[in-house]
């Protein structure tokens, strides 16, 4: 296995200090999510989702079942997957070791892998027990910054504002802004209004938690995320941001009816209440994992060698809060 170090990003976030109860599971989350991710190989570009979805549920989920410690999943496949694995309440790990609560998507990107476009990884955070927001909630708006940027912004601002808060922040003009938003009819307001206003819009389909990596980390093409994405993404997401002394904010933004229903009662699905990065990750002894599936800017795409699959993931604990890690795992079959 080969360790890259990225440099530290500036501006690291206050009261994040280092955590070796939830750090140690790191390793163990790598290679679950590296399982995850040759599992989905044969299924890359043969227009069957529910397959390749399917085969990374079950891989992450054997690998987790080893995983030291009580691990309870707060954030998996849930209601809208339908999903009989991975689902909130669900407990995995050997039961000796540190406890922690799991939010997991075991192939975020199904349709880019698919349809064998970039953009396409398994991804799991853990955190202390009750320190992740569990919501039943589907979607989320969110607004994702940077380290520079910290504190600048608000979802309580209109659009226009935040963008020259984030200038200021940044220390460029608002025209030299470039603002990660996902390619959605809901989203055709705000990108009109960010152009407006004299910013560029980046366009993604799928994959918010590798465009937040892309606001993050440092040489990121993206000065910031905005819009209504997937909450499970929201609050895996929001480990990234705290480990990379990042700012986000959010709040459940549901779409539909039934979406409405499942999050009634909770106290941060009242309209208007604003989840800070506190509430969405409450304890920095955290750990964010992602593996490539299909490569992409960040990450590369898995590779068959010889000896088995070459693996690339980027891998953030409260320690280490920026490490590229290229490793080998045997072929999806063997071993």
């Amino acid at each position: 296995m080969t360790v890259l170090r990225l440099p530290r990003p500036a501006g690291g976030r206050d009261g994040v200090a280092p955590g070796p109860r939830t750090a140690a599971l790191a390793l163990p989350l790598l290679w679950a999510t590296q399982r995850a991710a040759v599992a989905c190989l044969p299924w890359i570009g043969r227009n069957d989702p529910k397959a390749a979805d399917g085969a990374a549920v079950a891989a992450l989920r054997h690998g987790l079942a080893g995983l030291p410690g009580r691990a309870r999943v707060v954030i998996g496949e849930g209601e809208k997957d339908d999903a009989p694995m991975l689902y909130q309440g669900e407990v995995l790990g050997s039961g000796k070791g540190p406890a922690c609560d799991l939010a997991v998507d075991p192939l975020e990107g199904t349709r880019l892998c698919a349809r064998g476009e970039d953009g396409a990884v398994s991804v799991v955070a853990a955190a202390p027990p009750d320190a992740l927001f569990a919501t039943a909630g589907w979607y989320m708006e969110k607004l994702v910054v940077g380290p520079a940027a910290a504190g600048t912004v608000s979802l309580g601002r209109p659009v226009e504002e935040n963008l020259e808060a984030l200038a200021g922040g940044l220390g460029k003009p608002v025209r030299d802004l470039v603002v990660g938003v996902q390619d959605r009819p809901r989203h055709l307001d705000l990108i009109d209004r960010i152009r407006r206003a004299g910013a560029a819009v980046a366009l993604f389909g799928d994959g918010d938690v590798m465009a937040s990596l892309r606001v993050l980390l440092p040489g990121g093409d993206l000065d910031s995320l905005m819009g209504i994405g997937g909450a499970p993404e929201g609050v895996i997401s929001a480990c990234a941001v705290r480990l990379l002394g990042g700012d986000m904010q959010g709040r459940l933004a549901p779409q539909s009816d039934r979406e409405r229903a499942s999050i009634n009662g909770e106290k941060a699905a009242r309209p208007g209440v604003t989840l800070g990065l506190d509430d969405l990750v409450a304890d920095g002894d955290c750990v964010f994992v992602a593996t490539s599936v299909t490569g992409g800017s960040l990450l590369a795409r898995p590779q068959a060698g010889p000896s088995g699959v070459r693996t690339a993931s980027f891998v953030s604990t409260s320690e280490h809060p920026c490490l590229l890690v290229e490793g080998e795992m045997p072929a999806a079959g063997a071993g």
